[in-house]
């Protein structure tokens, strides 16, 4: 099975090198789309490159929507209107848009019926749940994550009504050992920090045992229901 991946480097094959360096996968497997997350255009062209590359009637078995950053804000005075507007840009809106041009390769209701439904799968965070809200801060970050939050369960509902062969879910990888995260490790909950490889494992043994009943929400990496 072919695996698509992106970025928004110009340097494809140090990219493709890295990834494979620690792999024991055939190489030809992977297949790298430039795509810059705060260009519509950008979006829209990979898309396009991506519906020449697939074989007639091939679908998406499983995406995983990644992108994110974070301004951690401790208190209203530190608010900047141009960082606020990068967060949901990011975090949100690049969301809304890999859907409007990469959802067309989800399975339709015309499939043949598939044994597990495909997998839409935003990477959210524990801070977007509201109601698990005990310490506040971050603003813009909480709000941009649970806005996301929204979006995933209003689009599961359009893939409900279109009768689509295909759930969308958001997931909580933890704390991941990357530069986001840098300045918090010391602070993240025991046994909730991992390395970048093992958040992946684990987001996708997640995915990968999720059943219809439970599309449209956001689980952890330990496969525990996160609130709204």
């Amino acid at each position: 099975m072919p695996v698509y991946a992106t970025h928004r480097s110009e340097s494809e094959d140090a990219i493709k090198d890295r990834i494979l360096d620690t792999l024991d996968v055939d190489p030809t497997r992977l297949k790298l789309l430039h795509l810059e997350l705060t260009s519509e255009p950008s979006i829209s062209a990979a898309a396009d490159k991506l519906s020449h590359l697939l074989q007639p009637n091939s679908y998406l078995h499983t995406g995983f929507f990644t992108g994110g950053i974070l301004y951690p804000e401790k208190q209203p005075s530190d608010l900047d209107v141009s960082k606020i507007t990068k967060v949901f840009q990011i975090n949100v809106i690049s969301h809304l848009l890999l859907i409007k041009h990469f959802s067309r390769f989800l399975p339709t209701a015309q499939k043949p019926d598939l044994a597990t439904p495909a997998k839409w799968v935003h990477v959210s965070a524990r801070v977007g749940s509201i109601s698990d809200n005990a310490r506040g801060g971050w603003y813009s970050y909480r709000s941009s994550k649970a806005a996301l939050n929204q979006v995933v369960k209003t689009f599961d509902l359009q893939l409900q009504m279109n009768k689509s062969q295909a759930v969308c879910v958001g997931v909580h990888p933890g704390t991941v050992k990357t530069d986001l995260s840098k300045g918090y490790w010391n602070s993240a909950a025991k046994g909730e920090i991992f390395e970048p490889e093992d958040a992946a494992s684990k987001l996708v043994d997640v995915v990968n045992a999720l059943e219809t009943e439970q599309r449209g929400k956001v689980w952890d990496w330990a496969g525990k229901e996160i609130p709204w």
